[in-house]
């Protein structure tokens, strides 16, 4: 029977391919899990103005993120924390730390898009990469300077 894939199924192919399958399986598991819909002109039509759909929604979300990373780019952030004699800090700046900073200055975003490694604990600038898109990365400057008092 000639399906057409709505998602990536194993061994058969990804969203979007036109493949040829056994009845039975295309039958009893791909079509009633909804993860394939007959062959037909009217299926293929529709699945096609979804996937235009979809690339354009895409498209849009990554623009979106390259415009938020240019925004990203001229921004430089500073936190402030104590720190002992030799600039090692009382506890760490941690991306929760960071995305606070990014909402003071007016960018809110989720702490997981944050790439830090570890924890930073000593005083210093840093770039840190922030993941707007799968596509689009930014780098962030951020500086972390003694706290007075």
């Amino acid at each position: 029977m000639k399906i057409v894939l709505l998602e990536q199924v194993e061994k058969v192919g990804s969203a979007g391919d036109q493949v040829e399958v056994a009845d039975g399986y295309a039958r009893n598991f791909l079509i009633p899990t909804r993860k394939a819909v007959a062959a037909t002109s009217a299926n293929i039509k529709s699945l096609n103005h979804l996937i235009r759909q979809n690339t354009e929604r895409e498209d849009r979300v990554r623009h979106a993120a390259e415009t938020t990373a240019g925004r990203i780019a001229e921004l430089h952030c500073t936190i402030a924390r104590r720190a002992g004699e030799q600039d090692r800090l009382f506890g760490a700046v941690t991306n929760q730390d960071i995305c606070a900073a990014l909402a003071a200055q007016g960018l809110e975003m989720d702490r997981r898009m944050i790439l830090l490694q570890d924890p930073i604990k000593a005083l210093g600038s840093y770039s840190i990469p922030i993941r707007l898109h799968p596509e689009v990365v930014a780098e962030l400057r951020l500086t972390v300077e003694r706290e007075e008092g």
